[in-house]
């Protein structure tokens, strides 16, 4: 079983061919693939599969299935370019179209965003509302960016750094408002056009980046009369969000090979015994 290991902004991924596996990918051969320690390692696995244009499945570490990543959809993208593809590519949350601008950067058209959708079914048109959290009560934007957002807007950039992600997202990730769970992002200004945000990602927990979380983010800005493109400075790095008049997103950043690879028969062995 061979594979790649990518990275965008320290989120980092498998890239897997599906014809490269010798078994499906279940839940928890997911999780036993993606185990720091006794597996290979990552915050997922993309699986590639098709021919034109190809199609991205984005695995979370718990061994569930996401609709789109914006780290993993450029990493793919920039993967697929080195292997001479530069098209469009499917994903559950519809077709990505990328710009190549290097071998290590492109820019994805994420397609529009909506502030009301099945993912906040009680929602206003505005995507806004309020929840009770962590001893809180947080006001928040709800933004579908092919994955359900949550963006919540904070007063100062110490306030933001003083939040405990790991105590506060998963209460909100399972929110009875969110039936489908939710990712999870906070933000403040720190200049026009310019972010800083944290995330919690849905089945993740805390990560460095997220490209849809910097887009919820973004969007959420915008919203409350900021100007785009936005930068959005995430723990790992710095990603463009271009929020649109109409509310299409496209998302620039970069992302990088760490190591090819192939998985030891005795762990594939392990791994065909995990149902």
């Amino acid at each position: 079983m061979d594979f790649e290991k990518w990275q965008a902004l320290g989120n980092d991924y498998l890239i897997v061919e599906k014809r490269a596996l010798p078994f499906e990918l279940t839940s928890a051969r997911i999780q036993s693939i993606c185990a720091a320690h006794t597996g290979v390692g990552a915050d997922g696995v993309l699986l590639l599969s098709g021919a034109e244009p190809p199609r991205m499945q984005v695995f979370n570490p718990d061994g569930s299935e996401a609709e789109i990543s914006g780290n993993g959809a450029r990493q793919a993208i920039l993967y697929l370019y080195r292997h001479g593809y530069t098209g469009a590519i499917q994903t559950a949350a519809g077709e990505l179209r990328p710009t190549i601008t290097s071998p290590t950067t492109c820019t994805v058209d994420l397609g529009r965003t909506r502030l009301q959708s099945d993912d906040y079914p009680g929602g206003p048109p505005d995507g806004v509302g309020e929840l009770r959290a962590g001893g809180h009560t947080w006001r928040f934007q709800h933004v579908q960016v092919g994955n359900p957002q949550c963006a919540i807007r904070m007063t100062g950039e110490q306030e933001l750094e003083d939040l405990d992600l790991q105590e506060i997202g998963p209460e909100i990730e399972h929110h009875e408002l969110f039936p489908n769970r939710t990712n999870v992002s906070w933000f403040t200004t720190l200049a026009p056009g310019r972010i800083r945000a944290r995330i919690f990602e849905r089945g993740v927990g805390e990560t460095s980046a997220s490209g849809t979380g910097a887009a919820g983010a973004a969007v959420a800005y915008v919203c409350q009369d900021g100007s785009s493109p936005v930068t959005v400075v995430l723990d790992g790095g710095e990603l463009e969000v271009d929020v649109r008049e109409d509310f299409a997103l496209a998302l620039s950043g970069w992302a990088v090979p760490v190591f090819r690879g192939t998985v030891a028969d005795e762990l594939v062995e392990e791994l065909r015994a995990v149902e």
